[in-house]
């Protein structure tokens, strides 16, 4: 090979690999993009969570709507017959949703400081009565369910807060012994401990 042929050669072989260089460094940068980009839409959706998984309360007072609903037991409940006793309606997804029947089972646990307190827990869910007792019988809860078809659930402002928009969402609504709405939260989180809530109770009643 002729010195010049092998100039040549080096040149091109010099220029192949300034090109390969700078394709790899557009791969690199790509690749950084992507993966910035990648980290921004996580933090986006991250943040998205815990802000829609906030619990949100409120006390607007009101006079309770009254319902009449039939427990998974047989008996039928109005909101009337309650009078005189501080009632807390719970509205849960029901069946299938773990954390909703155990938020029951746990709410049993402190019957004596819900008796002590005059209150009345009313688990209410839009489930059949078989769906619901089956997961009661699962998590050893005894507390009767009342069966809503949604009515009760919209009256009160629970109705698709949850995860499904045809379910409630995980609600508590307290009610003095007149009838009065005094407190209602929101958890979206499936959870409220339940010595939280006898806190929320208390502070509202003792207001």
């Amino acid at each position: 090979m002729s010195h010049k042929a092998a100039d040549r050669s080096r040149a091109e072989r010099a220029q192949a690999a300034a090109a390969e260089n700078v394709r790899q460094r557009r791969r690199r940068r790509l690749r950084w993009g992507a993966m910035i980009t990648l980290a921004a839409v996580l933090v986006a959706v991250v943040t998205a969570m815990m802000l829609t998984s906030r619990p949100t309360t409120s006390e607007a007072t009101r006079t309770a709507p009254d319902f009449t609903l039939t427990d998974t037991a047989g008996v039928t409940h109005t909101l009337a017959d309650h009078r005189g006793e501080n009632v807390v309606l719970y509205f849960s997804e029901g069946a299938g949703c773990q954390s909703c029947i155990v938020q029951m089972g746990e709410l049993e646990r402190k019957a004596a400081e819900l008796a002590e307190a005059n209150i009345t827990v009313l688990p209410i869910v839009m489930n059949t009565r078989d769906q619901i007792l089956r997961d009661m019988k699962t998590n050893s809860v005894t507390t009767p369910f009342l069966l809503d078809d949604g009515t009760v659930a919209q009256a009160y402002g629970t109705l698709g807060n949850g995860m499904h928009a045809g379910l409630p969402g995980h609600s508590f609504v307290l009610i003095d012994t007149e009838g009065q709405q005094r407190w209602n939260g929101e958890y979206p989180s499936m959870w409220l401990d339940p010595a939280e809530l006898l806190n929320e109770i208390r502070d509202r009643l003792d207001a």
